[in-house]
């Protein structure tokens, strides 16, 4: 191949000039081959024939665009645009010899021609495209393509006309298909693959199924698992379908593919009761939940959608996203300010007449919290009430308050800091009753993607070659997608009657080391231990981190009843009246004004929030600084 790449009009000037010696060559043997001999004799008219044909066979070949076809990327419309282009250059030299009555061309000749024509001109073009499709099978990665419907036509289709990607069998589980040749390229059933793989050199596997039930491509991807390849995917037929991808866009085998689950239909009458034509505001609007929340409420058709976030740069990212998704019929507000000011909040509540606060606002990473107790404290615990009772004081209908699955027995501040929110919300619930505020809690694991999340993580770890760290070997979680998460969350605050805690179904728990082992596979390489010392990445266990639980609960007691939703269940957990609350709140203030992260570590534990911390000491890292200095001081030392 050329070092440097010849211009476009390089190659079309080559091509024309090709086409002025094929052309007339292919005239004279046809009449050669007609007459039978090498020599004939040729007048003027003959000469006018050869030369009008010629350049008129050219200029139409130009109006087809049969220059313009990329020869490397030939497919059927360049192979018609030729067929149609010598069909007309034939049917010129016919009218040609009728017009000029050459003598010495039979009338036959169109007919041989166009068969010679065809040889020259579209052999040459096909010599050049057999030429530069074995540099390119040299050059491009072999893959199978697991999924031959419609989907996995256009990816071998799309795939064609690159040079990535030289695909060499099709995988499908449909038996009536089995042995069958698709643009070239055959089926095979998925029990073939391994020997495939080994026999062809297949170095990965292109899903092509994005329509297929999620059960379904979870047991696929895992039957895959433990083949020597990297497992890709085509886009989700919804982005597809909405020019958001294209199919040939292939993307790394998501995780929720392996631990999502196929989702339940979602109860309009639920989603429109707290958004459709309502004033909603989400706060914590820019986090990995609260973004996805305002995704899915725009979609319901809210009168007016209030964006209350801290983070001035993602507050600006989500108002941007949800400007090109809401029709113009729905108001988008975009809102700096802390969940902390209560003054704030509620001259929002008012002045906007807000109907329904998905509070969303939280400082959510369990180690962070921990190590920064006295904020975690007050953005979670105070930040909550604050957001509360503004909302009790400008009469909002509906509150949510999105909690967590670590607020169940805590062993840590994150936790603990959440759980005694929820009590807040229920003692609130109670000494509101008779009006009009209804308050209620969603309590659920952790989810896909979002800040924080190991799969990212993983995922990062993976692409810079390991090692994949993993706190524990026995560690379990529970996982749900954000969508999924934001869609029931959204549902069940339509079931509130004051006070509830819902609790969202998880499905299965996972085992983290599993998880990474996956990821591990589904990359392409293998897992790097004692029984495999020459695999490729490491998983290295660190130890659980402060406060970390090896497993998550969902629910306190065994009081739980379903709700209309299957996916949404009712929890009756313990609730403190408001007196206790106030006063355990006082003492909460007054040490985090202190900053006496022992005093607060105690109150917690006073709280009846269950929390039964892992270790002795508070992990504050300011406040362990601050200690040592003391330590030094009182030694002499400082």
């Amino acid at each position: 191949m050329l070092k440097k790449e010849i211009s476009t009009h390089t190659k079309q000037f080559i091509l024309i000039l090709a086409d002025l010696i094929w052309l007339p060559l292919a005239l004279w043997l046809a009449i050669v081959l007609r007459w039978g001999e090498q020599h004939y004799t040729v007048d003027i008219r003959d000469i006018i024939v050869y030369i009008v044909s010629t350049f008129s066979s050219v200029i139409v070949f130009l109006r087809l665009g049969i220059y313009r076809a990329v020869i490397r990327f030939m497919g059927n419309e360049a192979i018609i645009a030729v067929l149609k282009g010598i069909s007309i250059s034939a049917l010129i030299i016919g009218t040609m010899v009728f017009l000029t009555r050459a003598e010495g061309i039979p009338r036959s000749i169109p007919f041989i021609y166009w068969g010679i024509a065809l040889f020259f001109v579209g052999g040459s073009r096909f010599s050049v495209w057999l030429y530069y499709q074995s540099i390119l099978k040299k050059k491009s990665e072999k893959v199978a393509i697991y999924g031959a419907g419609d989907a996995g036509r256009q990816l071998l289709t799309a795939l064609k006309q690159g040079s990535d990607y030289q695909v060499a069998v099709f995988i499908d589980d449909n038996r009536n298909i089995k042995g069958r040749v698709i643009n070239g390229v055959k089926v095979f059933r998925p029990h073939h693959l391994k020997n495939l793989i080994a026999q062809d050199g297949i170095t990965q596997i292109l899903l092509a199924m994005p329509s297929v039930p999620a059960y379904q491509k979870r047991k696929i991807i895992t039957n895959l698992e433990s083949l020597p390849v990297h497992v890709k995917t085509i886009p989700i037929l919804a982005d597809i379908v909405n020019g958001k991808a294209k199919i040939e866009e292939l993307r790394d085998v998501a995780i929720e593919d392996l631990l999502g689950r196929d989702s339940v239909a979602p109860d309009n009458q639920l989603f429109e009761q707290c958004i459709k034509n309502k004033v909603v505001l989400v706060s914590g609007a820019g986090g990995s939940i609260g973004s996805e929340l305002c995704r899915q409420i725009i979609k319901h058709e809210p009168q007016h959608l209030i964006l209350f976030e801290l983070s001035e740069f993602a507050l600006y990212s989500i108002e941007q996203e949800l400007q090109k998704l809401i029709d113009h019929d729905i108001q988008l507000t975009a809102l700096l300010g802390s969940v902390q000011d209560q003054k704030r909040l509620q001259s929002i509540f008012t002045a906007y007449g807000v109907n329904t606060v998905y509070h969303a606002a939280a400082y959510k990473h369990v180690p962070i919290v921990e190590e920064n107790i006295v904020e975690g404290i007050r953005n979670n615990i105070f930040g909550t009430r604050r957001a509360a009772e503004a909302a009790f004081a400008s009469d909002v209908e509906t509150f949510v308050l999105i909690s967590t699955d670590k607020a169940v027995r805590p062993t840590n501040i994150m936790g603990t800091t959440k759980r005694f929110a929820e009590m807040v919300l229920q003692a609130l619930a109670k000494q509101g009753e008779a009006q009009g505020t209804r308050f209620c809690m969603v309590r659920f694991g952790n989810v896909l993607g979002s800040s924080g999340s190991v799969v990212p993580l993983f995922n990062k770890q993976i692409k810079q070659g390991g090692p994949v760290t993993v706190t524990h070997a026995d560690i379990v979680r529970y996982f749900m997608t954000i969508p999924e998460a934001a869609q029931l969350v959204l549902q069940a605050g339509s079931l509130g009657q004051g006070g509830d805690v819902f609790v969202l179904d998880m499905g299965e728990s996972v085992r983290i080391s599993d998880l990474a082992k996956k990821m591990i596979h589904l990359s392409g390489c293998d897992v790097k231990d004692e029984s495999n010392p020459e695999g490729d990445i490491e998983i290295v266990y660190t130890g659980l981190r402060p406060g970390e639980k090896l497993y998550e609960e969902l629910l306190i007691g065994d009081n739980v009843t379903g709700t209309q939703h299957p996916r949404i269940m009712r929890a009756e957990e313990k609730m403190l009246p408001m007196t206790t609350i106030n006063e355990k709140m006082v003492l909460l203030d007054e040490a985090c004004n202190d900053f006496n992260v022992s005093w607060v570590r105690e109150i917690l534990l006073e709280s009846e929030t269950g929390y039964v911390p892992d270790n002795t000491q508070p992990a504050d890292l300011l406040w362990c600084e601050l200690k040592k200095k003391e330590n030094n001081v009182v030694n002499g030392q400082w």
